[in-house]
């Protein structure tokens, strides 16, 4: 067997190791595991470092083990954690369950049929026939609290200012533990694998596959990776957005590609070794051309490059490439219009924007007027010709005169327009459709009268005393811009706005006269009494509210 623990020592993936391990990974094909806590649907990229560890053990012959905490999951990791987690309800667990085994499998093939093919297990699946009394007699019995009591995780958590920590959350390491003891049996697996502050948590699990198989001569190994830091000191794996996602729902390709682009030259060295497989030879060269010339980046695009592709694909880099080039490079008008909206709004995050009537538009308006009348871009009409006059104004990237008007035809995705004064000073236009006249009552009345069943659930809770009905959530999405009317949809949420549906607001009720009444938390946003909401006049407000 080729020698992976030298491979990780390089790259700067080994913190502690096991006495024996490194011997045993060279003498034969081992199954080693690691697992992943379902706090969320998907994973962000502090989970990289466990993914890629388990890639390199498939690369260099041995048996790489996921698992996934259904059963941990409902208990929470004390590790790290100043004060006791929230527990999750079932559905909510389930639910990230699979959202992660969705994740591992774009990184490992679970279906491949080799000897050391890749595994995906769930320790709800056995922990759920287990009775607290067999676990307290066969698997309590083996442990002792002094020995659980020296785990950092638990002295941490007894000696802080916090509230100390449950019974629930002290028996964190022996599920654990279990775990490893259920592998080891199941699996033969010899080797768990995590984060340096996990150290305590595996080192029980070995103890216990060794005082479990009573009689035999059984070994098990641990090994931890460091936990990634940044050089100025501040948390790894968040951008100013908050966590960075492996799922472009929640972190689109674009922003994710930005990331590591972004990466500062003393974490760029580190990174390109921990989170890429280019081997030694490579990123020696390639640290020596950055320090060459750092203004290029060489690194931190190499590094973006790599992480882009392999958690998205070749063709999502490309694209999130023609994406950044759009502000700082030589970017063509289709570069533009295939952009997708989400990507759009993030590439222009923080330019000015202003908002423009849809049917103004679809009607065409000249140059002038959009850059000074309509947008403000210029402070007058005159300034605003000048800069035609002097070939500096672009629209969607291509440049106009005094003779263009702006119509429908020049949209991105039907609803934006960019607008451009010389090289860097970029404009943001966002459609939207006339004000509603009249109440909403008037919008509503075709899905109430269609739904009597819900009118009637609505007469009864209602409450004269506030002449509003007590909380209840009535959804209805009114299916384009010109319906006077709507339906109802499964599902929490209330849409409208203006004639286009983009504001999400929640609907606690109705008053008597069938005006809405907004959440306690879209009143705050919009700054109004929660009793006084159903007197509020959508018609005066021009902002789009996403709130959910």
């Amino acid at each position: 067997m080729k020698n992976i623990i030298s491979e990780l020592q390089w790259r700067g993936l080994v913190h502690d190791i096991m006495p024996g391990t490194e011997e045993q990974l060279l003498k034969e094909m081992t199954a080693t595991y690691i697992g992943f806590d379902p706090t969320s649907d998907s994973l962000h990229i502090g989970s990289l470092v466990p993914i890629i560890l388990l890639v390199h053990l498939k690369n260099f012959g041995h048996k790489p083990i996921a698992l996934v905490g259904g059963a941990t999951g409902m208990i929470g990791d004390p590790s790290g954690k100043s004060d006791e987690r929230n527990l999750l309800d079932e559905a909510t667990l389930n639910h990230n369950v699979e959202g992660i085994k969705g994740v591992l499998s774009r990184f490992l093939d679970f279906n491949d049929t080799a000897v050391n093919a890749p595994v995906l297990v769930n320790n709800y699946d056995w922990m759920k026939g287990l009775s607290f009394i067999n676990f307290a007699r066969d698997v309590g019995k083996r442990i002792t609290v002094n020995y659980m009591m020296a785990k950092d995780s638990v002295k941490k958590r007894l000696s802080g200012e916090g509230e100390g920590m449950s019974f629930t959350e002290f028996t964190y390491q022996l599920i654990q533990g279990y775990d490893f003891y259920h592998l080891h049996k199941e699996y033969n697996c010899l080797l768990q694998m995590g984060g340096s502050d996990q150290w305590g948590n595996i080192t029980t699990g070995t103890e216990l596959v060794r005082r479990m198989n009573v009689g035999e001569e059984v070994k098990a190994y641990a090994m931890t990776c460091p936990l990634i830091t940044k050089a100025d000191g501040s948390k790894f794996g968040k951008s100013e957005g908050g966590n960075v996602w492996l799922t472009a729902d929640k972190t689109s390709v674009y922003k994710f590609y930005q990331f590591w682009l972004n990466t500062t030259d003393v974490d760029a060295e580190k990174y390109i070794k921990i989170f890429t497989f280019l081997d030694k030879e490579t990123i020696d060269t390639l640290i020596e051309e950055h320090k060459v010339a750092p203004h290029l980046r060489v690194l931190q695009r190499k590094l973006a490059e790599e992480l882009t592709v392999f958690v998205h694909s070749a063709e999502e880099l490309e694209k999130a490439i023609k994406a950044s080039n759009i502000l700082f490079g030589n970017a063509t008008a289709d570069d533009l219009k295939q952009l997708d909206e989400t990507t759009f709004l993030e590439v222009f995050d923080g330019v000015p924007q202003a908002e423009i009537s849809r049917n103004d538009v679809e009607a065409g308006l000249d140059i002038v007027t959009v850059l000074n009348e309509k947008t403000g871009f210029f402070k007058s009409n005159g300034e605003a010709r000048r800069a035609l006059t002097a070939n500096s104004i672009s629209v969607n990237k291509e440049k106009v005169n005094e003779t263009f008007v702006l119509s429908s035809k020049d949209l991105i995705n039907n609803q934006f327009v960019l607008l451009q004064s010389g090289k860097k000073n970029y404009f943001v236009i966002e459609l939207v459709s006339d004000v509603i006249e009249g109440s909403i009552q008037n919008y509503v009345e075709g899905a109430l009268v269609q739904h009597e069943e819900k009118m009637k659930e609505l007469d009864a809770n209602y409450d004269p005393e506030l002449e509003i009905l007590n909380p209840i959530v009535l959804p209805i999405s009114f299916k384009n811009s010109s319906e006077h009317g709507g339906r109802f949809m499964n599902g929490d949420k209330f849409t409208i706005y203006k004639n286009r549906v983009t504001c999400v607001v929640m609907v606690t009720g109705f008053n008597e006269k069938g005006v809405f009444a907004l959440s306690e938390k879209v009143c705050s946003l919009l700054g109004i009494d929660v009793k006084e909401s159903f007197n509020y006049k959508w018609k005066e407000k021009s902002e789009v509210f996403q709130v959910y």
